[in-house]
């Protein structure tokens, strides 16, 4: 629940007399929330969700233990109002929960560019490191609906023929239109019946394992150029997953070239490897890498899995006039990092066979998607199996956000990091000396998912954008009285 999705407007005057009113049940559970004495103590709580519009309440109690194992005290959710803990429910994606997902996406943002840049228990050095943007697509699996650019920059029409064509099914198969960025038929096959939407949906069961393989080619590659220059080198990377609007996955994925170091140090790789030669041996890796599945009913021989025809390499420099920096980079991946099936049309739903026709219409483009998973999911083999369960997800069952171990920071650094800062904030003098060796115990239990009702989920919200907006004023004056104080 958002405040965009709270029913704000006047009910049906049920008083009597000119110019009666009726209290709204919203309005009145307004009033009875922001009368009661524990009111304070209530928005302190919700506001430690953040904004979080599906919050997870908890009862029971926490304990503070010191380091010789002696309990210091015993909180009770019960001293709370309601008798209840809120805590954010931590969701990525921006269409289920806007608030936790740009905390995600800071924490992508910073995982990602401090293996660029440096920071984060990564080495300030690393900016000079050779590294690469890479964009990786599906193939094609029919023809469908988009926006075409030619080399001018200038937009040309989706689909143009000279003559008309027609497939097998009779439909015509050109279009000579030029489609606007929010238009719906974008991703659409231009014939249902022609697009291999089995073929589909097993490239994106298959893509996280094909990306796999292509890591281990891609260092296979260079370890041979490395062995020849008498060096050796290690390939870091981190990637996200986005979702086209035809429903298939692609991989943006930041690729960096680290020297070898026995105790798996981030150093600088050895000047004979350029940039130059990872690229190209990327674009060996990805032209090289296939794999098929195992055989289906649908498909005797297995799927063929591959990469699409479409791929972008660009070198990464750190500033000045180079194709793109590390910041646009960083801001790009993390982006996508909150995104899911949304380009598509949808926001997920775990499919089963009650709600099956409810979220997979069969005339649209995303019902035939995750019908064709349900339906190769009906096979005794794990491999297809578990296309049912990630039905909702058109087949993919891979992390939206991931990198190689020793690329940059985790995500665990920066949640816990962040949970040690907010325990400072709080901290009286009695705990100034404990806060870092007293250990705290949840004893805690579900206790239901969202706001009790419409009017605490509209305060708090309401509250934490206004906090949010507080803050970017903050930053923004404090940013120009640090220019003005540089100007000087």
């Amino acid at each position: 629940m958002t405040a965009s999705t709270i029913a704000l407007g006047p009910e049906p005057h049920t008083g009597s007399g000119p110019g009666a009113t009726a209290e709204t049940p919203l309005l009145r559970d307004l009033i009875q929330r922001a009368a009661r004495d524990d009111y304070d103590q209530w928005l302190s709580d919700a506001m430690a969700t953040g904004g979080c519009t599906h919050p997870v309440r908890l009862q029971g109690e926490i304990a503070h233990v010191a380091p010789t194992g002696e309990l210091i005290d015993v909180h009770q959710t019960n001293d709370h109002p309601d008798g209840i803990l809120y805590t954010s429910c931590g969701n990525r994606r921006e269409a289920v929960c806007p608030a936790c997902s740009q905390v995600y996406k800071r924490d992508a943002y910073h995982l990602i560019r401090s293996g660029l840049a440096g920071g984060k228990g990564v080495p300030d050095t690393v900016s000079q490191h050779p590294a690469v943007f890479a964009t990786l697509t599906a193939p094609s699996y029919g023809l469908v609906h988009t926006r075409r650019t030619a080399k001018s920059g200038k937009q040309v029409p989706c689909r143009p023929r000279r003559n008309r064509e027609y497939c097998r099914h009779g439909r015509e198969i050109s279009c000579a239109r030029i489609h606007r960025e929010d238009e719906r038929c974008l991703g659409r096959p231009l014939c249902p019946e022609c697009y291999d939407y089995a073929a589909a949906v097993a490239w994106n069961a298959h893509a996280p394992e094909l990306w796999r393989r292509t890591m281990i080619t891609l260092r296979r590659i260079l370890d041979r150029r490395a062995k020849q220059l008498g060096v050796k080198v290690v390939v870091r990377y981190a990637k996200v997953a986005e979702f086209q609007a035809r429903g298939l996955v692609h991989f943006h994925a930041l690729i960096r070239l680290d020297g070898h170091d026995p105790d798996d140090a981030i150093i600088p790789p050895p000047p004979e490897i350029t940039p130059d030669d990872l690229k190209d041996a990327l674009q060996q890796a990805v032209h090289n890498t296939w794999f098929a599945t195992l055989d289906h009913p649908r498909k005797p021989g297995g799927w063929d899995i591959t990469w699409g025809d479409q791929l972008d390499i660009r070198h990464v420099q750190l500033s000045g006039d180079g194709e793109i920096t590390d910041g646009h980079v960083a801001s790009y991946l993390a982006k996508y990092a909150t995104k899911s099936t949304e380009a598509v049309g949808a926001v997920s739903r775990r499919i089963t066979e009650n709600n099956l026709d409810i979220y997979a219409p069969p005339h649209t483009h995303l019902g035939r998607l995750i019908r064709a998973a349900w339906t190769l999911g009906d096979h005794p083999h794990d491999d297809f199996k578990a296309l049912r369960r990630w039905a909702h997800m058109l087949g993919f069952r891979g992390h939206f956000t991931t990198k190689s171990r020793r690329y940059s920071t985790t995500f665990k650094v920066l949640r816990a990091a962040r949970q040690t800062w907010r325990r400072r904030q709080h901290r009286t003098a009695e705990t100034f000396d404990e806060l870092d060796t007293t250990l705290i115990v949840g004893l805690l239990t579900y206790a239901g998912t969202g706001w009790r009702t419409q009017a605490d989920a509209l305060l708090a919200v309401t509250a934490a954008a206004k906090a949010r907006e507080y803050a970017a004023v903050a930053r923004d004056e404090i940013a120009s009285m640090v220019t003005s104080a540089e100007g000087r």
